[in-house]
C-alpha cells in the first residue's frame, strides 16, 4: 500500500512498529505490540536486507583494478600485519622447555615464568639494585603480565608497598599499567616483585637506538626529527597525567621507556622508586622538576646518539643537537634541562608549547586508527561465517544417525547437503574442480542474511532438483541444528552455546 497523505489522521490511531531487519517474518502487524521498536509516523523506506551481512568496502576502492582482478588478500588482513600479530601472540604463549627434575618456578598465582632479560649477569641500574624481568601467566584470569623483580630489597615499612595503589589508578596509552606489587622469598632472598601489563616483542629505546653490534665501523644514522618530537609529545602527555595525580615518574630513562609499535612508546617501571625510596621523604614538586630534566636528557641522548653514561658536558651536546636539528627542538630541550633551576615549570605549560607537534602526532594516530579500522573491516564477517560453517558441518552426513528414520537425509537436511555441494564441490564442463573463494563467501553471506535470491540445487545423479531461496535454506539450517541441540545431553548443551 502506498503512502496516502489524506490518511494521516487515521494512521495516528494505529500503533505501528519500525521495520526490524532481524525478523524472519516482515509482517507489519507482527511486531505492532513490541515495545522495543518505537512507533513512527513518517514514511519508511522499503524493506532491505542488512548491508553488513555482505562484504562492504570500508576503504576507497582502487579504480585501476577491474572486478575480476580483485585479489583474495583484499578480503583479509595484510600479511605483514598478520605476521606481526602472530609473532606477538607466539611471544605471549612462549614457555620454557621442561627439563627432568626441574620444576618451573611460580610466584603466588603467577606461573610459567619466562625471562625477558637477554643478559646473563645483571648489574645495578637506575634503581641501585639488580632487577630481572619475567613474563608470567596469572591463574586468576589467564592473562599474561610482566613481572619485574628487585633483587635483595628488604621491606622495612609496610606502608611503602601501599604506594602502588596510587599508580593502579593511572590509565594512559603511553604508560604501562601497574597491576600490583608484593614481596617474596622464592628466590632464596628478600625480593620485591612489581607486576605490570605485558606488551609482547617490545624493546627499550636503549635497545632500539643503541643496539649492541660487533662491527665497530657501523654507526646508526641520525633519528628523524619527527620521531624526536613524537617521543617528546608522548612522554609529555604521560607526565601530565602523572603530575596531575600528585605523583612523579622518576624513571624517564632510555632503559625504562619501551617501544611497543612504530614510534609508539610507553613509560614502564613506574611506582618502583616510590616503594624502594619511600623513606626518603622528598617533595613531589622537586621530583616532578627532575622528570622534566630527565625528559630533556633522554631526547638529547637519542638526538646526539650519545649514551647517558657519556653525557657529562650537556652544553656541548646541545650545540651538536642544534647543528643536526631545528633551533626549535634545541630550545625546547634546553628549556627542559633548565628545569631544576625553575620553580614553576608544569606539564600543562609543556603541552601548550608543543601544540603544533601534538597536532602532528594526532594526525598520525588518526591515520593509524583509520588503517586499523579498515583492516578490521576485512575480518568483520569471518567469525560469523565460521559459526555458520560449524553449523553446516555438524548437520551434514552424521554417521551416528545412519538408518535413523528421525534423522534421514530427506527434505531440508537433503537440501542442505545439496547446498554444500553447490558451494564447495562445483566442477566445470571438463569435470575439474572450481576453486572460487568469491563464490563461497558470497553464498555463505547470502545464507546467513536469508535473502530472497533463488538458487538451483541438483543431486549428484541429476535425479533430484530443487529451486529454493536462501531464506528457506536459513530456516532449514536453524531447524536442523535445533534438532541436534534437543538430542544433546545437558553437558553437551552447555558446550553448544557458542553457536
Amino acid at each position: 500500500m502506498g503512502y496516502d497523505p489524506f490518511m494521516s489522521s487515521v494512521s495516528q490511531g494505529l500503533q505501528s512498529s519500525q521495520y526490524n531487519p532481524y525478523a524472519e517474518e516482515h509482517n507489519p502487524l507482527a511486531g505492532a505490540g513490541a515495545s522495543y521498536y518505537g512507533a513512527q509516523n513518517t514514511y519508511s523506506t522499503p524493506s532491505q536486507p542488512l548491508q553488513y551481512h555482505l562484504y562492504y568496502p570500508l576503504a576507497p576502492i582502487r579504480d585501476t583494478l577491474q572486478p575480476y582482478q580483485r585479489a583474495v588478500f583484499d578480503l583479509f588482513l595484510p600479511e605483514s600485519l598478520r605476521e606481526d600479530l602472530q609473532k606477538k601472540a607466539e611471544a605471549a604463549r612462549q614457555v620454557l622447555a621442561s627439563q627432568p627434575g626441574v620444576q618451573s618456578p611460580s610466584l603466588q598465582h603467577y606461573h610459567s615464568l619466562v625471562p625477558l632479560d637477554i643478559k646473563l649477569k645483571n648489574t645495578p641500574g637506575i634503581f641501585g639494585l639488580p632487577t630481572w624481568v619475567w613474563k608470567a601467566t596469572s591463574r586468576k584470569n589467564g592473562n599474561v603480565y610482566c613481572l619485574r623483580r628487585v633483587e635483595g630489597f628488604r621491606l622495612t615499612n609496610e606502608d611503602a608497598i601501599k604506594a602502588v595503589n596510587s599508580w593502579k589508578k593511572i590509565s594512559h596509552p603511553n604508560i604501562v599499567t601497574t597491576v600490583e606489587a608484593f614481596t617474596t622469598r622464592d628466590f632464596n632472598d628478600s625480593s620485591l616483585i612489581f607486576v605490570h601489563s605485558y606488551h609482547p616483542l617490545s624493546k627499550t629505546l636503549a635497545e632500539h637506538h643503541f643496539p649492541v653490534t660487533t662491527n665497530r665501523f657501523s654507526r646508526p644514522g641520525p633519528v628523524p626529527e619527527k620521531v624526536l618530537w613524537s617521543y617528546l609529545v608522548q612522554l609529555s602527555s604521560a607526565l601530565r597525567v602523572i603530575h596531575k595525580a600528585k605523583l612523579a615518574a622518576r624513571c624517564i630513562d632510555i632503559s625504562k621507556v619501551i617501544l611497543t609499535d612504530k614510534n609508539r612508546i610507553r613509560l614502564s617501571a613506574c611506582s618502583i622508586f616510590d616503594v624502594i625510596n619511600f623513606d626518603a621523604h622528598r617533595r613531589v614538586e622537586e621530583l616532578q622538576q627532575e622528570d622534566f630534566f630527565n625528559l630533556g636528557k633522554l631526547v638529547l641522548s637519542i638526538g646526539t646518539n650519545t649514551s647517558p653514561r657519556n653525557m657529562q658536558d650537556l652544553r656541548t651536546l646541545l650545540e651538536q643537537l642544534g647543528r643536526n636539528y631545528s633551533e626549535e627542538l634545541k630550545e625546547r630541550v634546553a628549556w627542559l634541562l633548565s628545569a631544576p633551576q625553575q620553580q614553576y615549570m608544569t606539564a600543562d605549560q609543556l603541552i601548550r608549547d608543543l601544540a603544533l607537534h601534538v597536532d602532528d602526532v594526532f594526525v598520525s594516530s588518526s591515520n593509524a586508527y583509520d588503517e586499523a579500522v579498515n583492516h578490521l573491516g576485512r575480518e568483520l564477517e569471518n567469525g560469523r561465517l565460521v559459526r555458520l560453517l560449524a553449523k553446516l558441518g555438524t548437520i551434514n552426513e552424521r554417521p551416528e544417525f545412519d538408518g535413523d528414520p528421525n534423522w534421514s537425509e530427506t527434505e531440508h537436511r537433503y537440501m542442505l547437503k545439496l547446498f554444500r555441494d553447490y558451494v564447495f564441490h562445483q566442477v566445470d564442463t571438463q569435470g575439474n574442480p572450481v576453486l572460487d573463494l568469491g563464490h563461497i563467501i558470497s553464498c555463505l553471506n547470502k545464507l546467513d542474511a536469508g535473502t530472497e535470491e533463488k538458487i538451483y540445487l541438483t543431486s549428484r545423479d541429476h535425479q533430484s532438483t530443487f529451486l529454493v531461496t536462501y531464506r528457506e535454506l536459513k530456516k532449514q539450517v536453524q531447524s536442523a541444528f535445533g534438532d541436534l541441540q534437543k538430542g544433546n545431553t545437558k553437558q553437551q548443551q552447555q558446550t553448544s552455546r557458542g553457536f
